[in-house]
């Protein structure tokens, strides 16, 4: 009998078998970025805490660290890099990309849904 913590896991591994999304164009950084579906409740909690603490803009660069992949699904930021986001990223460009990887998925979840 498979126990429910094995269907939790099992769930959360067709999820991610979603493969990456994207990508979203970044013209200004020459690259292209992609994401995937889901992230874990571990990294989700580490930009909760932050957006909980009123640090929206460090929440926002963690969001970006975690989430962005290359086309091979590798990370292209690594925690090494908030510092230099935070103080030499056009804002405006972190968060066109995080709004534009936040509204795919909610296109994506609404598809599902109807």
């Amino acid at each position: 009998m498979t126990n429910l913590i094995d269907k939790v896991e099992s769930h959360f591994d067709s999820v991610m078998a979603g493969g990456l999304q994207g990508p979203i164009k970044v013209p200004e950084w020459d690259a292209e970025l992609y994401w995937m579906a889901s992230t874990t409740l571990a990294e989700e909690s580490v930009v909760l805490e932050l957006t909980q603490s009123g640090k929206t803009t460090e929440a926002l660069v963690m969001s970006l660290i975690l989430r962005a992949r290359d086309k091979d699904g590798k990370p292209v930021f690594g925690k090494q890099d908030k510092l230099k986001l935070m103080r030499m990223a056009d804002p405006k460009v972190v968060l066109r990309v995080i709004t534009e990887m936040n509204d795919a998925q909610a296109d994506i979840d609404n598809a599902i849904k109807n």
